[in-house]
């Protein structure tokens, strides 16, 4: 009787790209992103030349353009990793659920991690950024559980479309458990309704240095989990004959992608729709096989990102259009195109 190799199936079961399209792909998305992140540095309610922006590389701050631009690079930074985070999570949970429309925010995982946060807030008065870290991981967490059990309630199990219907069912509950906390609260009111829109704004090198742990982990959970997401993309009954343990695969890639959107959510605020959009476009690049669209998905993720706060502080001169609205208005006339192009069905 043949047996079929577990580790050699997955790589030629998968739609699969030339390595010269993926090499010159990859080519095209660092220069991307390197362009956006120069881009970012110089460009916002006052434009930077090259001088001033080498000046202050070299710890300059004598001016007003070299004090922007000491600004700018931790913002920078942060819409970086957090895009990268967010295009990453969201390629795992499309590839866990194998659900087109898996997404942080439509499947309710930023709205938990939103809850939590605000709740430790208003309750316990935590107001260190460690503890909002912690307190978002773990409510993003329970949200991701919830989701995902109620959607595979009844015939069928939790199909695409179940879990979305759950996802936005969720959103609404948790939105107003938030509003029920956040009203009669004047004094966390205002910074939490800045901080719910989802910006990178207020970036500093203490946030980023805090969330790098938490980050660091989810990313390496998740990139160690491609190949079996290779598998579980065969399907669930193959995926177990070739030797995965289904559950436990996904439970793991589940954490990572939690991890990176919690950590994400908590220096950035809940942003969406970056984790929708960023997938979709990798696979039409690089095709299926997840070794190659996790990484791609972290590249594409933090270029998006960091685009839509240059788009943000460029259009609204000079004042600024946080970075969620801009990703927003990108990404739900393609949620809607999603919807009514893949008739949600499975990946």
């Amino acid at each position: 009787m043949t047996t079929l190799d577990s580790r050699a199936l997955p790589d030629v079961a998968v739609a699969r790209r030339p390595a010269r399209v993926r090499l010159l792909w990859f080519l095209v998305a660092v220069a991307a992103l390197l362009t956006v992140m120069v881009a970012s540095v110089a460009l916002g309610s006052r434009t930077v030349g090259w001088s001033d922006i080498l000046a202050a590389l070299q710890g300059a701050d004598g001016t007003m353009e070299q004090a922007a631009v000491t600004k700018r690079i931790p913002r920078t930074l942060l819409a970086v990793v957090v895009g990268a985070a967010l295009g990453l999570s969201g390629a795992v949970m499309q590839g866990v659920t194998r659900n087109p429309l898996a997404d942080p925010g439509i499947l309710g995982v930023n709205m938990g991690a939103s809850l939590a946060v605000v709740t430790a807030m208003v309750t316990f008065g935590l107001s260190s950024a460690t503890g909002y870290l912690w307190a978002a991981i773990l409510g993003a967490g329970l949200a991701a559980v919830f989701v995902y059990a109620v959607g595979s309630l009844g015939r069928g199990g939790p199909t695409p479309l179940k879990l979305a219907l759950a996802g936005a069912a969720t959103s609404a509950a948790l939105a107003s458990l938030i509003s029920a906390f956040v009203l009669p609260r004047n004094d966390v009111a205002g910074g939490f309704r800045s901080w719910q829109i989802g910006g990178v704004g207020g970036a500093t090198y203490d946030s980023i240095r805090q969330a790098l742990p938490f980050l660091a982990v989810g990313f390496a959970i998740c990139l160690l989990s491609a190949r079996a997401l290779n598998s579980l993309a065969l399907g669930d009954e193959l995926a177990a004959g070739l030797g995965e343990r289904v559950a436990v695969v996904r439970a793991v890639a589940a954490i990572g992608a939690v991890l990176l959107c919690g950590a994400a959510t908590a220096v950035a605020g809940p942003i969406g729709f970056v984790g929708l959009v960023v997938p979709h476009v990798c696979r039409l690049l690089v095709g299926l096989d997840h070794r190659w669209l996790l990484p791609y998905s972290a590249l594409l993720g933090a270029s998006l990102l960091t685009a839509a706060d240059v788009v943000g502080r460029v259009v609204a001169r000079p004042t600024e259009i946080d970075v969620g609205i801009v990703t927003a208005l990108i990404g739900a006339p393609f949620f809607i195109y999603i919807v009514r192009r893949q008739k949600v069905r499975e990946l």
